[in-house]
């Protein structure tokens, strides 16, 4: 019975060994690949940690790069603002150009087409306005979508307008706490509906007046009984 174990723990142990030196010669046989695949994994995760890194860096410095744009925007200094003061004011399309791919650059398209449309450059004005990205904020994108309508209007295409003051109005409700902007949505809501009275299909800006006045907090509800009333006379 003692010599029946003592085998088949023999056995066992000849069998382990087996299996170790296959495993030996598996490792020995693909050892060059196995560190190749070990450096290309750590290279991707180191390289995602430089990438994550590197993109934190450069968003930071955008940031400080875009203030004294913002600086200039706010004097109205809009041709300065758009393109620096050659010294240490890079410019929103420098940053645009310089910084691309951070939501500071992303900003920056907002502000450039508030800038174009200050300096009466429509057309720009609207190629820069379509390109900003929005994002989940409750003033900033729904913002850049009314100033947007306001380019068309200017540019003449009333009906463009509408609709996108109509999507900026979605949008500022969509985002806000509680789901209804009490300042922004029915700002743009009253533009469309302007420009409905315009365009003489008053039913519709009727429609629109009413909306609004349902709005009990908003600031402009209260305004909104002389509209009204012109359009039921």
């Amino acid at each position: 019975m003692a010599k029946k174990q003592n085998k088949k723990v023999s056995d066992e142990a000849i069998g382990l060994d087996v299996t170790l030196n296959k495993s030996e010669a598996f490792i020995e046989k693909h050892f060059k690949t196995i560190l190749i695949a070990l450096a290309v994994i750590i290279a991707v995760v180191a390289g995602i940690f430089i990438y994550r890194n590197h993109r934190n860096n450069v968003e930071k410095e955008a940031v400080v790069a875009i203030a004294k744009s913002q600086e200039a925007f706010a004097a109205n200094q809009f041709e300065q603002a758009l393109n620096g003061d050659g010294a240490t004011q890079k410019g929103f399309l420098k940053i645009i150009n310089d910084y691309s791919g951070t939501q500071t650059a992303n900003l920056a398209k907002y502000y450039a087409g508030l800038c174009y449309y200050n300096l009466d450059k429509t057309d720009d004005a609207i190629k820069m306005l379509e390109g900003f990205d929005p994002q989940d904020d409750m003033l900033v994108s729904p913002a850049a979508k009314g100033a947007l309508a306001d380019a068309y209007v200017k540019k003449g295409d009333k009906e463009k307008a509408i609709g996108l003051f109509l999507e900026a109005a979605k949008m500022a409700d969509k985002r806000s706490e509680g789901g209804v902007n009490n300042s922004i949505a029915p700002l743009f809501m009253k533009k469309a509906a302007a420009i409905y009275e315009d365009l003489k299909q008053n039913e519709k800006a009727l429609e629109l007046y009413q909306q609004i006045k349902t709005r009990t907090a908003s600031e402009l509800s209260a305004e909104m009984d002389k509209y009204i009333e012109r359009l039921t006379k």
